[in-house]
């Protein structure tokens, strides 16, 4: 069953920051939750699964674009990007729906509306937790991605973004997917 959610991408302003913040880090929460219950060791000092510091960094770098996903008058999520356009390999942030807007085909309509906002992109890349099923289903199956790299004690992360390129390395779980969709 194919699903034509309308959504809209609106850029973020300074008065929604701090609940998209707060939006974030409930979404990613939910996720490693839903895996993992109280038992997950993948919390920061704060117990959350991403830190205000890495949502700040990703929002605030200056090659980043923030958006809020909004479904029928609400905001249902969020968006964030990091383009580079002078190669035009670009990199999916962050994205997250509201978990009780999950299966509404939200996600894969934000995502098809950055496509549709970038169409210069020639390669996209995400990272997502090993244990993030549901992301892993999302990237491969409906948007078209490709695993091509797995962070563990085995390969540590030679290829992840720096601390100043908007991701904690000290943060989350220690096991990721690199995936890519190559565009052009």
């Amino acid at each position: 069953m194919k699903k034509n959610t309308k959504i809209t991408l609106v850029p973020l302003t300074t008065e929604d920051r701090e609940q998209f913040i707060l939006d974030n880090q409930r979404a990613f929460k939910y996720g490693a939750m839903e895996e993992f219950g109280m038992r997950d060791d993948h919390c920061d000092q704060d117990g959350e699964i991403i830190s205000r510091t890495t949502i700040e960094r990703s929002i605030d770098a200056p090659e980043s674009e923030a958006y809020r996903i909004i479904f029928e008058g609400r905001k249902v999520g969020g968006v964030v990007l990091k383009i580079d356009k002078n190669t035009n390999h670009n990199e999916l942030e962050l994205l997250f729906v509201s978990p009780e807007e999950h299966s509404k085909g939200i996600g894969y309509a934000a995502w098809l509306a950055v496509e549709a906002i970038h169409p210069e992109t020639k390669v996209w890349e995400v990272f997502t937790p090993y244990f993030e099923k549901r992301n892993i289903h999302f990237y491969i199956n409906k948007c078209g991605f490709h695993a091509v790299e797995f962070f563990c004690k085995l390969h540590p992360g030679q290829n992840m973004p720096e601390e100043d390129d908007c991701f904690d390395q000290n943060e989350g779980p220690d096991e990721m997917l690199r995936f890519e969709k190559v565009m052009k």
